[in-house]
Formats: C-alpha cells, structure tokens, sequence
C-alpha cells in the first residue's frame, strides 16, 4: 500500500493506470488464485459435509449481522463498502497457509473455502450492487443486472472452474502450473498497489467511525460468535484454526477491488483492509492463545 501511494505520488501510477490495474486483478489475478487454491486439492479424500454446513451457515450469519449492523449509518451510500469490508476475510488467501505452518498440511481448510469464499462472493454482488450509492429503484432490470452479476462475477467462475477441475482430476502441465502460479502471485501486491495509490486519508478520517466498527466486527465480534459455536458443535484442531481464519483474518483485498469495480467508492474498504492486517496480527495472535491455553488446538 505505501509503494502505491509513493507511486501514485511521483507520477509512475496514473489514475487510469490504476483503475486498469484494479480491473486487471477483479477480473485475471483473483479468479486466477482462487483456482489455483482449489484445483490442486482433493476433495474426495477430505470432504466434510457437516464442517462445510457450518462453515455455510455460520458465514451466512456474520453477513446477516453485517448488513443488520450497516444500517445504524445514516449515510446510505457507506453501507454496502461497510457490510462487505465487516464480513469478508481473507479465506482463500490465508486458510491454506495458515493451517500448513501450524500442521504440515492444508487439512480441512479446502472445506472451509467452499463452505464460506462461495458465498462471500455471491453475496458481495448482493450487497453491493442493492446498496449502491446512486442505486436506481428495485425493478426488473436491477434484479436481472444483479443474476448478471453474480453468474459472471469472476471470482464465483474461478471458484466453480477449480472445483470442477479437482473433482474431475485433470492433470495441469508444468507449463500451466507455473503460469497459474505467476499469475496468482500478482494478486496480492496489485491488489494492494493500487489500493494504496487510490487511498485517500482526508477520506479515510472522514469514515474512520465506520471503519473502526467493521475492523471491531471483522476481528473480535465474529470471532467470539463463531469459536464457542464451533466448539459447542466438536470441532477442534485444525478445524477450529480454520474457523478462526473464516471469522477473524483481515479483510481481504478482493473487498475492496470489487467495490471499486461496481461502483463504490472504496475508502471504507481500503481503510477496512489496512486496519484489519495491522491489527489481525495481535488479534489472532490473542485468539490463537486462548485456543491453545484450552487445549482446542
């Protein structure tokens, strides 16, 4: 984020370079990382359908709880940024790492991602294209654009296409693994250029009320919703890490690329997703203490 702005600053990013370069990573990078992620996975061998229910369910009432929440703003034209940037972690982009550094191996945490990234997407286009900021009245043709939307969103297709390509078992040449790799590689410091050189501070001070309450939901209250709830229902280890990486792990930068994309300002994201990183790494620390002081993990 500070090379964007340093960038931006100096001239080598332009506006219009970096509205290509958000569109480049919505539309190339993200789906290209999300089907890197699970296409390489073996779902019959680890499939869990009770842990991806949870994993379903529990997602559905963060976001349920988000939107709930976005409505304590009077400005309309924050809530669906501020409801997004509450519920959407960084799933697919920290779950498999996470639970490999702590166990070995990526365990359970593909079920975690077709349990919640799915959704988080579909409702993504929900949210944000029902509470746009200039939004047109709820007629025929919103609703159709939004189906739109969501069939052609293409983190959903990145999704779907590395699903299928698991379940089926195809094989992926060298040469496409490495380009999937390189490509998937981008995603993140991209993402994160461009959201810094369209950062704004003015602005963010100005929603730093908003912010702040989407960070305090995204990193404390779903996790202490969520844990207890997955406790209750047995599931410990690697599983409980990977709810903890579901409820708690920062906003991910798709957040804010995808406002952007449809419409949004996106200083609530931006914000949203720095906060969320900065203080995720005290945060989950915490939460990872307490898991380990009661022997869940």
């Amino acid at each position: 984020m500070l090379l964007g702005m340093l960038f931006k600053k100096i001239g080598v990013f332009t506006d219009s370079f970096v509205k290509t370069m958000n569109s480049f990573v919505f539309q190339i990078a993200l789906p290209v990382l999300v089907f890197k992620e699970l296409s390489s996975q073996d779902f019959y061998q680890i499939w869990d359908g009770s842990f991806v229910l949870f994993c379903f369910f529990a997602t559905l009432g963060s976001i349920l709880i988000a939107i709930l929440l976005s409505f304590l703003f009077k400005n309309h034209s924050i809530r669906g940024e501020f409801a997004q940037a509450a519920y959407r972690s960084s799933a697919a982009l920290l779950g498999i790492s996470f639970i490999q550094n702590i166990y070995g191996n990526a365990g359970i945490s593909p079920m975690m991602i077709i349990g919640c990234v799915p959704l988080y997407n579909i409702m993504a286009v929900l949210i944000l294209s029902f509470m746009k900021p200039e939004r047109g009245c709820l007629n025929r043709s919103l609703f159709l654009h939004t189906i739109k939307g969501i069939a052609t969103n293409p983190i959903i297709l990145g999704i779907v296409l590395g699903m299928i390509w698991s379940l089926l078992s195809l094989p992926q040449p060298t040469i496409m693994t490495k380009t999937v790799t390189y490509i998937a590689n981008l995603a993140t410091p991209l993402g994160l250029m461009a959201m810094g050189a369209g950062f704004h501070a003015g602005a963010a001070l100005s929603s730093l009320k908003p912010a702040l309450t989407a960070c305090f939901c995204k990193l404390i209250l779903f996790c202490a919703l969520l844990l207890p709830l997955a406790v209750h229902f047995g599931f410990t280890h690697d599983k409980l890490l990977c709810v903890l990486i579901m409820a708690g792990s920062p906003t991910t930068v798709s957040c804010f690329v995808m406002a952007k994309n449809m419409g949004h300002e996106g200083t609530i994201s931006s914000t949203c997703v720095m906060l969320t990183t900065i203080f995720s790494a005290f945060t989950l620390t915490l939460w990872l203490y307490i898991l380990k002081t009661f022997g869940l993990v």
